[in-house]
Formats: structure tokens, sequence, C-alpha cells
């Protein structure tokens, strides 16, 4: 693949030069005159490297580096300057430019600085790649067959390039399980953007994935990029993919189709080469028949499904995971009596595992360092309107109404507070009250 260069000059005989010599060389030249050309140009592609000219038509290109670094923090950028303008390339040096000729510009000088900032460029990203690989994102399998299968599921995800539909109930670790599959797949090294379907709507949501022009409406006063942009090359994780309205649904159908796209208020095609992952915790069939999912939506998502079961149905697995979760915490399963295990063993677990690491980071919180944990630490477990003993047999709709409620009790009906506890949007939480209350 040939290099992109992104030649930002305004003297039109001079990038005619550049763009006859370097093509020859091997490179795809892009041209941008002015400031406002190369920001569109960075709004729709990227580049390997840059070559920049200080003094243009309408700005400063020290003033612009900042804007390309805020685009790619790895490219490399060569200043072009004058010859009575060295402080100036001096001070595009401390701005984060990475190197500077003066004019007039010698295309076989040039040449050579291209390749040495091309291999230096190569390096910085490999560096990224390691950086950001290092951010570990562990995923608590357990010893049941069922997670065992799941986990087989997952690494023949993490091997293709695949749609993945995770479902699940609140808090059984989708978003974890999507980030565990992109960091084992060969997209590591790139992104993986996570957008939740259910805290946007509409326009926003469009606007969100598909990014706008100016001019877009009233308040697009720039150029922004979407998320189908920060996804190239990497992974769109759209949690909650069940809340996406239908119009938002119709827009990205069309870019599963053929990965291509356009900005809100712009005429221009784009690409985008992402890897899809969802999650939902709606039964999409249902959606389908009530006509709010589209079924060729769902065909075109759900290629490889993998159900995580909520944690009352994995109760074997649960000291292996609290002890997996208080170290994740900088602590230890010794903390803990065998009277708080058989607690939080007959406890129903609404929300699921989300739930237990709150309650075992607010234990933690309240405990003096190097002591067991109190039984009164978890108090809240304890509630007879919230806690019930395993022998009574519950549905999932009476538990969760009786948390709720238990939860906007202790909080003086703070919907807010109450929210932030059950660890769920506002929004949600007035659904969920209006639909126990109907």
């Amino acid at each position: 693949m040939k290099p992109n260069v992104l030649l930002i000059e305004d003297n039109a005989a001079t990038r005619f030069g550049f763009v006859r010599y370097f093509s020859k060389d091997g490179y795809e030249v892009f041209e941008a005159a002015n400031l406002a050309e190369a920001s569109a140009a960075l709004a729709v592609r990227r580049f390997d490297i840059m070559i920049l000219d200080i003094n243009l038509p309408d700005g400063n290109g020290i003033d612009f580096i900042g804007t390309a670094r805020t685009n790619d923090l790895c490219i490399p950028i060569i200043v072009i300057t004058g010859q009575g303008d060295i402080p100036l390339a001096v001070e595009a040096m401390q701005r984060g430019a990475d190197n500077f000729l003066t004019k007039p510009v010698d295309n076989a000088a040039l040449a050579v600085f291209m390749r040495k900032m091309l291999e230096i460029g190569v390096l910085k990203k490999q560096q990224s790649a390691r950086m950001r690989l290092e951010k570990k994102y562990d995923f608590f399998i357990g010893e049941a067959r069922g997670m065992q299968e799941i986990h087989g599921l997952a690494i023949a995800a993490a091997a293709s390039d695949i749609p993945v539909l995770i479902t699940g109930e609140t808090g059984t670790g989708k978003g974890m399980l999507a980030r565990w599959i992109h960091q084992q797949g060969s997209r590591a090294s790139n992104e993986c953007v996570e957008l939740n379907c259910s805290s946007l709507r509409g326009e926003m949501l469009s606007r969100e994935i598909f990014g706008n022009a100016k001019g877009a409406f009233t308040s697009a006063d720039q150029d922004r990029k979407g998320l189908l942009d920060i996804a190239d090359r990497g992974t769109m994780f759209l949690d909650e993919i069940g809340d996406m309205s239908i119009d938002v649904q119709a827009q990205f159908l069309k870019v599963l189709e053929d990965k291509s796209y356009r900005r809100l208020g712009d005429v221009k095609l784009l690409r985008s080469n992402f890897r899809l992952i969802c999650a939902t915790h709606h039964e999409l069939d249902s959606l389908v028949s009530s006509g709010q999912f589209r079924q060729d939506l769902m065909y075109r998502i759900n290629i490889m499904t993998i159900h995580l079961p909520p944690l009352r149905e994995r109760m074997d697995d649960l000291p292996a995971l609290v002890d997996y979760l208080l170290r994740s915490l900088g602590s230890s399963y010794a903390v803990l009596t065998e009277d708080i295990m058989k607690m939080l063993k007959d406890y129903p677990w609404p929300g699921n595992i989300r739930e237990l690491k709150n309650v075992l980071e607010r234990a933690l919180l309240l405990t003096p360092h190097g002591t067991k944990v109190r039984q009164a630490h978890f108090s809240n477990l304890t509630n007879k309107r919230l806690y019930q003993p395993a022998t009574k047999q519950l549905t999932i709709q009476v538990v969760e109404e009786t948390h709720i409620k238990a939860v906007l009790e202790q909080t003086g009906g703070d919907i807010e507070k109450a929210a932030k506890c059950l660890n769920i949007s506002r929004a949600t939480l007035y659904r969920r009250l209006k639909q126990i209350n109907a």
C-alpha cells in the first residue's frame, strides 16, 4: 500500500513539483492549499505523513499542528519554512512537529526525511499499540459448563471478523466480554469504540455515529467526526442496540451492507472498515414482532450470538467470582467470613455481577485495611423487603421491582441518586418505574 502524504502548501507550483516527484517515488499525495482544505482532508482520511508550510492564507501552520495531533497522535509532521523563519521552526518543533526544512526544498533531501519520519511513525504506532494492549480487559469465565462453552464461542469470535451479538441481563458482563473479544482479535492495536444506544435518541444518536458536516444544523460550526470514523480498522461496540430507534436502524443497516456512509448534512461518501459487536438485554425476536426492531438488521448483527447467563444461574462459581472481584479491588478473599459468604450465596443478585462488584466495593470502603469485613456492611442485602431466602421462588420481575423500590426508599425518592446506585440512566429508571406503576 502506498504511503498517504498530506501536503499543505499554498504555492501551486511548489505543490505541482512535489506531487510529480513523490508520485513517481511511490507515494500517494493529497494536496491542500490552505488550512481549511487540510482540515477537510483530515476529517475524511488518515494520513501516514504530513508536510506543512508555516505561512498559509488562512492562518499559521504552527497552530494547525495541535489539530493534526488531535486526529492522530502518531502522524509524522515535517514543517517547511522560509530562511528567515528559523525561530518559528523551533517553535513548531516545541508544539509537536517532528522536523523542519527550509525553502527552497530539495526534493531528494525531503525524500530522505520522509523515509526516516515514516519509520519513526511506525515505531510510534507500535508503541501506542503496546501501551493500549497493556490495559488488559479480563473476563471471568469460571468452571460452570455453560461458561466454558461461552469461552469457546468467545475465542472463535475473536479469531474471526464476523458481527457478534452478546445477550443477557443487565450487569452480566456483556461490555467486558465485548472488549475481551476485541483485545484478543487482529484489530486489537486499533480503537474499540463504545456507544450505549439507550443514552441517545434519534438525531443525537445519528450525529454520534455518523458525525456531521459544518452547517448541518444550527450549532454545527465545524465538521465533526462520528464514531464510524474513529472505529475505522478497529471495532465498534454498540451496547443496548435493542434501544436504537427505528430510523437510525435503517441508516445503520446501509452502513453494514457496504461499509459506506455520509455524515449528517454532507453529500460526500465515506468508508469505514470496522468490526461490529452488539449487546442487548432485550429479546430481539420480541422487538421484531412488535415492530420496534428491523428483522433485516437483526439478521445482520446476530451471525454469532453469545448469551451470558444471570449470576443466579451460576452460583457454583460465586466463591471464585468473589475472589476475582476482591483481587481486582485490591483485596483478598480472606476479608470475608463464612457467614458473609452464605449471605452472598442466598441473595438472588438481580443486578448480577455489576451489583456484586458494587456491594463488595462498598463493604471494602467501610472496612479498615487488614481487618475482616463486618456483616453490617452488607445491610443493603439484609433489608427484608430486598433480601429473600433462597427457598422462596421469585420471578425476575418481582425481584427487580422490589430492588428498585428499596433503593428509591433508601435515597428518599431522589431519582438521580437512585439511578446511580442502580447503575442505570435516569431515563431507564423512569421507564422501569412507569412499567412498575402501569
